[in-house]
């Protein structure tokens, strides 16, 4: 859905109707209904009224949705707002993914960081800690504006390249920034798939989740298991795999999980177990859920 204040703000300034607006610009009644639907006008068609009214494209519309929690934070996110869901999901997910890591930062440093783009580092915190905490809030505002887009390998390397750009790795001739893996890695004593076969293995785990109709909580969890196993970059893979699952959580209007440090070996668990009991990692994401939904009752936010 989208909304057209912007566009509404424009004509009541120039006391213009809409019908009046499609008479100047010579545009279709039956495109100027668009905007009381709520549908999407086209771009050419747009850009002719932003040039109309000596604006652009972008102040005359916005995409709306109809997920009250990615509406919630993406407008929160559009205004800077404080205090809010946004600001909390920026602040705990980056703290306890990155804490899984071996991040060494705590959560007030983390959160400090997010507020006050100043951290107390008297303990010694490595340099990368610091800049992949300020790189997944990034990477965050990329998950919640790509929300509603369909998984692509695109958009799975563009999260990696956020989290890991600038750091130590990027330095590394053999660290793929942004890309799969070029050498082939190990996880907790478990061979993952060699660098040769991840592309093929991407492409098929991604046509296979793409063509599933309803997708459920259940679903994301095993694309989330699916997406470990492989391993498809070099490090950050867990970082990367817990943001893919929040997008898929928004895009299906399902309730985020997140996994919180102090589960760290229930999810460890679930990951290395799958095979043999998949309910570990079921259990542990759906207690992840129930953490959101504490988050969602706190700011009065529907499911």
């Amino acid at each position: 859905m989208y909304s057209y204040d912007g566009l509404l703000k424009n004509l009541n300034e120039k006391n213009m109707t809409r019908s009046t607006l499609a008479d100047k610009l010579g545009v279709s009644s039956r495109t100027i209904a668009k905007i009381s639907r709520g549908e999407k006008i086209a771009d050419h068609v747009i850009k002719r009224i932003a040039e109309y009214f000596e604006c652009e494209p972008q102040e005359l519309y916005r995409e709306v949705s109809d997920n009250p929690l990615l509406q919630t934070l993406r407008d929160e996110k559009s205004i800077g707002m404080t205090g809010g869901i946004y600001h909390e999901l920026q602040v705990r997910m980056t703290y306890n993914s990155n804490h899984i890591e071996g991040s060494k930062l705590s959560e007030a440093q983390t959160r400090m960081i997010y507020e006050t783009y100043t951290v107390d580092v008297s303990g010694g915190i490595p340099v990368d800690d610091i800049l992949e905490t300020v790189q997944h809030f990034r990477a965050i505002d990329y998950v919640i504006d790509a929300a509603e887009e369909p998984l692509t390998e695109d958009i799975i390397k563009e999260l990696h390249r956020i989290l890991k750009q600038n750091t130590k790795d990027s330095t590394l001739s053999w660290f793929a920034v942004g890309d799969y893996k070029k050498r082939a890695n190990v996880v907790g004593g478990h061979e993952t798939t060699k660098p040769k076969d991840v592309p093929a293995r991407m492409k098929g785990l991604l046509s296979e989740y793409e063509s599933i109709s309803n997708v459920n909580i259940e679903d994301i969890i095993r694309f989330h298991y699916d997406f470990e196993s492989i391993h498809p970059f070099q490090d950050g893979n867990g970082r990367v795999g817990r943001l893919i699952a929040l997008k898929e959580c928004l895009r299906y209007r399902i309730v985020p999980f997140i996994i919180e440090d102090s589960k760290k070996n229930y999810y460890y668990r679930g990951l290395s177990q799958w095979n043999n009991e998949p309910g570990y990692l079921t259990d542990t994401c759906l207690d992840g859920q129930d953490t959101f939904r504490r988050l969602l009752r706190m700011f009065e936010i529907e499911e």
